[in-house]
């Protein structure tokens, strides 16, 4: 497990010498460990094999967060039946320990959302590589182009498990509450300078950030080498923005993925109890006539 784990509320970061000691088991065909890297639609670094097919941890399912874990048309998460299918199709089953990894935005920008619809799901056995593929890459672990051929198995999927998921009417009802709302974009995008990160397609009308929320960007709760920051600091950087565990909080970004690993972070690692992911998040809020919203500071 990642060094520092112990000092978590949950076990669920693994490190890479953990990822490395078991390749044999991620590549064979029981589903008993099953290594996922998710990509994001773009690639934002040419140099970097951000891409599943330009090299990937041995072992490790390619999934695609648009393709694999999203519904396009209704722009929403796989339901149930979809979610299943998919997993079966790659080889895990609901008792599978399944270990997610993401590329080369920010660690595991896209990984923790995977994570997150799995506990949507009601997945039991999910863990992280603290680092992603940056520290795994950067720190010279094997890569491959090989593509395992998993045998197809049934899913069962328990759940959804809505009291991890934020809708609007959530959103709104926190807003008139006044409880914590963080939003991890940018800076930048928190003040409506703009609407979308470099190089991303903007999702949205208006910028600007939902009244009351406070700008907690993704990197913050991150090391330099993209592994998770202690504990101790953590809840520190969450407390100077009035986020405690004694209330309920709304996480959110610009469509639900980056708001994820915040999601992570207060529930899993500081133990939190009433944390909602809003997946809707921006693309929904600043696309909604007569929906409030601040910009500035």
């Amino acid at each position: 497990m990642s060094a520092s784990s112990s000092t978590y509320a949950n076990d669920v970061l693994v490190s890479a010498d953990w990822v490395e000691d078991r390749l044999d088991a991620f590549e064979a065909d029981s589903p008993d460990l099953r290594l996922v890297e998710v990509n994001s639609p773009e690639s934002p670094d040419e140099d970097f094999p951000s891409r599943y097919e330009e090299g990937h941890i041995p072992g490790a399912i390619g999934f695609q967060w648009d393709e694999d874990l999203s519904d396009a048309v209704e722009r929403d998460i796989l339901d149930k039946a979809a979610f299943e299918e998919r997993l079966g199709a790659a080889g895990i089953t609901e008792d599978s320990t399944v270990v997610f990894y993401g590329d080369g935005w920010i660690a595991n920008w896209f990984a923790l959302f995977a994570y997150w619809e799995f506990k949507y799901y009601g997945h039991e056995d999910a863990r992280v590589l603290d680092g992603g593929k940056d520290y795994w890459v950067n720190n010279d672990y094997p890569l491959t182009d090989d593509v395992p051929d998993h045998p197809t198995v049934a899913y069962t999927a328990r759940g959804p498990f809505e009291s991890i998921r934020a809708y609007k009417n959530d959103v709104e009802q926190a807003m008139e509450s006044g409880l914590p709302m963080v939003d991890v974009r940018s800076p930048e995008e928190f003040t409506g300078e703009i609407i979308a990160p470099e190089g991303l397609r903007e999702t949205a009308q208006r910028g600007g950030h939902i009244p009351g929320a406070s700008n907690i960007p993704t990197a913050s709760v991150l090391d330099d080498d993209g592994t998770f920051k202690s504990a101790d600091e953590l809840r520190e950087l969450y407390a100077e923005n009035d986020v405690t565990e004694d209330q309920a909080v709304v996480t959110y970004c610009r469509v639900g993925e980056r708001s994820s690993i915040a999601w992570f972070v207060l529930t899993e690692l500081l133990g939190f109890e009433d944390v909602e992911n809003y997946d809707g998040s921006w693309t929904e809020w600043g696309n909604t006539i007569r929906a409030p919203i601040e910009q500035g500071e």
